[in-house]
């Protein structure tokens, strides 16, 4: 028997499961905090939301009659669930393509080493993200006001119209204006994602363009774009969930009006569960269907991300 075979050890006796845990006790004792606030704010409230979706309750008294799957029935055939739901979509559309298409530009250019004082910008252009909604919500009302807000003394001043123009107060402009500000607020953060996908390119490819005389426009479109492209899947899909759950920003603003032309998805559940119109009672369990069919459109797009993920990984150098 050789010298080497005296340092590899004898394998023991495999160690049951419980011995194992009981052996890590202390580790897992740091767990028990985050699971009791998982299962008490996530996995409870969607277990019964679930089991609310099949009650005709109110949710404020003790009467609850099981109705199976008549909330969803109904649900399909209601005319302002169904157009809470397209304007849900709508928003996302009219706001995801717009956020990437400028968070990309303003990531292009300030990646540039060259460019002073880009640090500065950044923090500036990020600023509105860690802006509380409510404030941005009140300023914004302020500034889009048609009774001298200061949009409208511009605008009307300029010529470009001829009278105030009621940005939240219009059926017709409510949602383009809302969706400006979602806009506004958030490209900081489709920003910095489009920065860490711009670290990956290679220094070297910068240097080697700048030998063979190519202008900075074709470095970015022919050596920059290419390599990034991967990441626009990903980030698209968590603009698109981040864009279904707008609701701080339109109930701070507009309240789902005038007239529901801004009330989308999480506007009607809540509405719908704790702030009916007068003359109505609330519905608990009717917003919970509603709130399951809402949950299962997002987890379908997480879904897609996952998927989307996995797939630009495996495009990459070393994955098969």
């Amino acid at each position: 028997m050789s010298t080497a075979d005296h340092d590899i050890p004898a394998a023991g006796p495999r160690t049951g499961l419980g011995t194992r845990l009981w052996a890590h006790r202390v580790d897992y004792l740091f767990l028990v905090p985050g699971l009791v606030i998982f299962g008490a704010f996530i996995l409870w409230p969607m277990l019964a939301s679930q089991y609310y979706s099949l009650l005709d309750w109110s949710g404020f008294d003790s009467r609850r009659i099981f109705v199976g799957l008549r909330n969803y029935r109904e649900l399909l055939a209601d005319e302002f669930f169904v157009a809470a739901f397209w304007r849900s979509v709508w928003f996302t559309l009219a706001t995801v393509p717009l956020q990437m298409l400028l968070g990309l530009v303003l990531a292009v250019i300030l990646n540039n080493r060259l460019l002073k004082l880009s640090a500065v910008f950044r923090t500036l252009i990020f600023l509105p993200v860690v802006t509380p909604v409510a404030v941005i919500a009140i300023v914004m009302a302020l500034m889009l006001s048609p009774f001298n807000g200061p949009i409208n003394d511009l605008i009307t001043g300029a010529g470009l119209v001829q009278r105030a123009v009621d940005f939240l107060g219009s059926p017709q402009l409510v949602m383009w204006s809302l969706a400006g500000i979602y806009v506004w607020k958030w490209t900081g953060v489709t920003m910095i994602y489009w920065l860490a996908a711009l670290q990956t390119v290679p220094d070297e490819l910068y240097e080697a363009a700048r030998l063979d005389g190519v202008t900075g426009r074709q470095v970015t479109m022919y050596v920059v774009m290419p390599i990034i492209a991967p990441f626009a899947v990903v980030i698209g899909l968590i603009s698109a969930i981040s864009a279904l759950n707008v609701f701080p920003l339109i109930q701070a603003t507009t309240q789902g009006g005038p007239f529901f032309a801004s009330e989308v998805m999480e506007v009607f559940i809540f509405r719908t569960a704790f702030a009916p119109p007068s003359g109505t009672f609330p519905q608990l369990g009717y917003a919970s269907a509603a709130g399951v069919l809402f949950g299962l459109a997002i987890m379908g797009l997480t879904i897609l991300q996952v998927l989307a993920v996995r797939r630009t990984r495996r495009k990459e150098p070393g994955h098969g």
